[in-house]
């Protein structure tokens, strides 16, 4: 006979939760619901979802705080009646910080239609009701989504394909919208080496001019050929670009070619002016065909800042992107073995198309150049290009590639160093484990590391012990 509608028998708690003991430990999805009813009809359809003591109780924020760690999304679905729609709102404002969301339901908000048991009872699915929760999601992440559809890839419509630049025999090193890097020590002619890639960029038909083994794709329209260095003097600069020209086969500069010392500018102001120009040219000049950015390490303040290399990086990868060009970056550091030190090194391992080392050989008047990374393909198949500095032409000459001999003795002395490396972190590897470090360290793909494992088998310089992998006798 009491006045008031509702009555408990017994006493709830202070902290009362309905169906929170039932969740799972994590999940994707969780309703926080105004009844107990409507908990038990969610669970009936494979939900998570509790309740507290009724729709206008207090939630505590310390619960909320708890299952944000469990559960990817915490959804407010509440009565669609005045006190329903009124309470969530308030709810989801007070919890704004936890990210929790509100879903009304398309009811009239009747005594007979207004829960999601009544959803149910009407008729409604499962499916119906994930329908809702997408359209939800889809208002929220709107703006991401629609800058991800110009991202997604439709297989019906491929991109435009992307233009070798560079390339060494039939394998590309420098394609449209990639870096190219190339490291060596100092002195090894890493300079002589792009003033060449240069002079390739600035032809405007094929030739048989001496690019130092590689072929550079032709300027046939005109583009920007853009050079910025950060370390030579202007004198010494002048030079080069003097030697690039003679080794194009001209005599003044195009007017599509610019070229910058940037040696007088502060390391905050030189990738501000490289953006800047590069933005400039690109439409003053229709394109641009080549970049070279010869001591991009002095564009950051230093090369083992994480922060800072990661940024840079991400930038000139960017503006390759945007501009649908091939950006040569010069690291002036030494690389040990197939890794590029620091998170400078680190970085262009990952994002660079390919990766050409310059190193003194035997003969210290000869420089090789050996790749340590080609996104197609392994590295260690690549030829091994040799220049030398020429009196007479006063310039470095293609001197043809290093014997076959000399690359499968290069082959097994680097994987040999990898393998010391490998082993050193554990003493055994499966047959799986060790193709994925191989993929790891050497940035190669599982069809390229099972091929260095059965080489690594000839060579002895692995062996297999039962159904593992150890550390061979044949090492070099």
């Amino acid at each position: 006979m009491s006045e008031v509608r509702f009555v408990y028998g017994g006493h709830t708690g202070d902290n009362y939760c309905f169906g929170l003991e039932q969740l799972p430990s994590k999940g994707d999805l969780l309703f926080l619901t105004g009844g107990e009813k409507d908990v038990l009809t969610l669970a009936a359809h494979g939900f998570h979802a509790i309740c507290f003591n009724s729709e206008t109780s207090v939630i505590p924020a310390k619960t909320v705080r708890k299952l944000v760690y469990r559960f990817k999304h915490i959804v407010l679905l509440y009565d669609t009646d005045k006190t329903g729609l009124e309470c969530s709102e308030k709810h989801r404002a007070q919890l704004a910080e936890y990210g929790v969301k509100r879903l009304v339901l398309p009811l009239s908000g009747t005594k007979a239609e207004k829960d999601v048991t009544d959803y149910f009872k009407a008729g409604h699915t499962r499916e119906e009701l994930m329908g809702l929760f997408l359209k939800l999601l889809d208002t929220l992440y709107g703006d991401t989504l629609a800058m991800l559809k110009s991202c997604e890839i439709d297989y019906d419509h491929p991109p435009e394909q992307a233009v070798a630049i560079v390339t060494a025999g039939d394998v590309p090193l420098g394609s449209e919208e990639n870096i190219l890097c190339i490291t060596g020590g100092e002195g090894t002619g890493k300079s002589n080496y792009t003033a060449a890639l240069v002079a390739g960029a600035i032809m405007e038909r094929e030739t048989d001019a001496d690019l130092l083994g590689v072929r550079v794709e032709p300027n046939r329209k005109g583009r920007a050929v853009l050079l910025y260095d950060t370390e030579q003097s202007e004198q010494q600069l002048h030079k080069n670009t003097g030697r690039l020209l003679r080794r194009a086969g001209r005599e003044r500069m195009p007017e599509y070619l610019h070229v910058y010392c940037l040696t007088g500018m502060s390391r905050s102001e030189r990738l501000t002016a490289i953006v800047q120009s590069m933005d400039r040219y690109y439409y003053l000049h229709g394109g641009i065909h080549l970049v070279v950015i010869d001591g991009v390490a002095d564009l950051i303040r230093c090369a083992n800042d994480e922060a800072e290399s990661v940024a840079l990086i991400d930038e000139i990868y960017r503006l390759a992107g945007i501009y649908r060009t091939c950006i040569a970056a010069v690291v002036h550091f030494v690389p040990n073995g197939l890794k590029l030190r620091g998170h400078l090194g680190s970085e262009l391992q990952r994002k660079s198309a390919a990766i050409l080392s310059i190193e003194k050989d035997e003969n210290p008047e000869v420089s090789v150049v050996k790749a340590l990374k080609v996104r197609d393909g392994s590295p260690l198949d690549i030829p091994l290009m040799q220049f030398r500095w020429d009196k007479q032409a006063g310039m470095p000459v293609y001197v043809g590639e290093k014997p076959r001999a000399e690359k499968e003795k290069r082959k097994e002395k680097e994987l040999a160093e990898m393998a010391r490396e490998a082993f050193a972190r554990q003493e055994k590897y499966g047959y799986i484990e060790l193709c994925e470090l191989i993929q790891e360290m050497l940035e190669v793909k599982e069809r390229t590391a099972k091929g260095y494992i059965r080489y690594m088998r000839e060579k002895e310089i692995i062996e297999k012990e039962g159904d593992c992998y150890v550390h061979g006798q044949g090492r070099v």
